[in-house]
């Protein structure tokens, strides 16, 4: 099977401008092709994971792909998929994200002189001069089809702002520079990407006279037809300080049914041999689909090491198997501990159990707090230091497995493989922490 046929068998392409001649290039290992990557934060994301992957799939077939910075598009803010304008960025906050996402970058993709390129569009955006870019680049766009592109209708209701209509041109600017300066043949991105694209491959033509090519890969969307990525405290990160390899794990523990063999299909570099066999999994065999995806993204992202840490630690809370040395953690000190107590709407606050106490105390009231394994329905219950001499168990939701044999850990951050956005966490604290009188 050619590298092509199986991006389509793993359902990752969505459009194309010209199959023939896209198949041909990477097939034969021809393509010099960029991903733009703009730095709205200091991490990427799991909605730039299968970008990534797709780079390193490419590469694996003798590709070479450009990751390409929007140094300077991220001065803009692509209006693509959204609602309202973004925040606009200080220089200082663009270059450090920037400077984050390199380092990410490396563990998808190989760097180096022959290999793969990481450019930055700031080198050559800002220092254009406005009325030569009108002049070489303005003529070739028609407002009236920048207007019927998909990125821009969707916010002419709320207003377009004249620094967002801009972005297309920027976008098109870089490949028509890649192109020139590199010999960039193709521009890979999501789909939401194709109308920005098309106007890179429009402007080499009228330029250069010469053909690009463009390809979207398909969005990440679960079976509701939302973008996967997103919990309910925000955006699974890339960043091992944002969002822990153990919660990353939990994440694709905790997808729907019916999205795991796609995920797998589409995010994994498992044989599609492989995966195909799955393909008539059902019940249990699903949660064991589950464990694969969320172990093979683990450790593509963060590692063996730490894939196999994050998995040792769920089966430890679920299964009642595994090593709790390596659950998630959670500290208390003596600053939490008011006339030595702490009530447990402050425990479940600080554990991240809750968002708010206000939002503790209904929890309680309904019976969904337990510690020791003890329901808890009184709101002004507290635990004394002294109580911290053993270990303490507070749990949020149901059907959770716990060992009260292991001690001097302080663990939290737990999600329920058959209760989604159930949290188990254990909090432990040794007794010598605590200024006691």
């Amino acid at each position: 099977m050619t590298i092509y046929d199986e991006l389509v068998a793993r359902g990752l392409i969505a459009q194309v401008t010209d199959e023939p001649e896209i198949r041909e290039l990477i097939n034969n290992g021809k393509a010099t092709f960029y991903i733009g990557f703009d730095p709205t934060a200091d991490s990427l994301h799991v909605g730039h994971f299968m970008a990534l992957c797709l780079m390193k799939r490419l590469q694996m077939a003798g590709n070479r792909p450009i990751a390409l910075l929007g140094g300077g598009t991220g001065y803009i803010g692509d209006p693509s998929g959204r609602s309202d304008m973004r925040s606009m960025m200080s220089p200082e906050q663009i270059q450090h994200n920037c400077g984050c996402f390199k380092k990410q970058m490396s563990r998808f993709i190989e760097f180096g002189e022959g290999k793969a390129m990481m450019l930055n569009n700031a080198d050559w955006l800002l220092g254009l001069n406005y009325i030569e870019l009108l002049r070489e680049a303005g003529a070739c766009f028609s407002v009236n089809n920048m207007l019927r592109a998909e990125c821009y209708k969707q916010r002419m209701e709320k207003g377009l702002s004249f620094l967002e209509f801009n972005y297309m041109i920027m976008q098109s600017y870089d490949f028509y520079h890649l192109f020139k300066e590199y010999g960039c043949n193709m521009q890979f991105g999501g789909d939401d990407q194709w109308s920005n694209m098309l106007g890179g491959t429009e402007l080499i033509r009228r330029k250069l006279g010469k053909d690009a090519y463009a390809m979207t890969i398909t969005l990440l969307l679960n079976s509701e037809g939302k973008k996967m990525g997103k919990t309910a405290s925000g955006a699974v990160w890339l960043d091992p300080d944002k969002t822990s390899p153990y919660d990353f794990y939990q994440y694709w523990r905790n997808i729907d049914d019916a999205d795991v063999l796609k995920c797998i299909r589409m995010l994994t570099f498992l044989p599609l041999e492989e995966i195909d066999k799955m393909d008539s999994w059902e019940g249990s065999r699903l949660n064991t689909a589950k464990e694969i995806l969320a172990f093979e993204l683990t450790k593509l992202v963060h590692g063996d090491e730490e894939a196999e840490k994050a998995q040792s630690a769920a089966r430890a809370i679920f299964m009642g198997g595994g090593s709790h040395e390596n659950m998630p953690s959670t500290a208390l000190d003596a600053g939490d501990f008011s006339d030595g107590a702490i009530g447990v709407l402050d425990m479940m606050v600080k554990a991240g159990l809750a968002s708010s106490k206000g939002e503790a105390r209904r929890l309680v009231i309904q019976g969904g707090v337990s510690i020791n394994d003890q329901k808890i329905t009184d709101p002004q219950h507290t635990l004394s230091a002294d109580d911290f001499k053993d270990e303490v168990i507070l749990k949020k939701g149901k059907r959770f497995i716990t060992n009260s044999h292991y001690k001097n850990r302080t663990v939290c951050g737990a999600f329920d493989p058959d209760i989604r956005f159930c949290f188990n966490f254990f909090l432990f604290c040794f007794y010598r922490l605590f200024c006691l009188c």
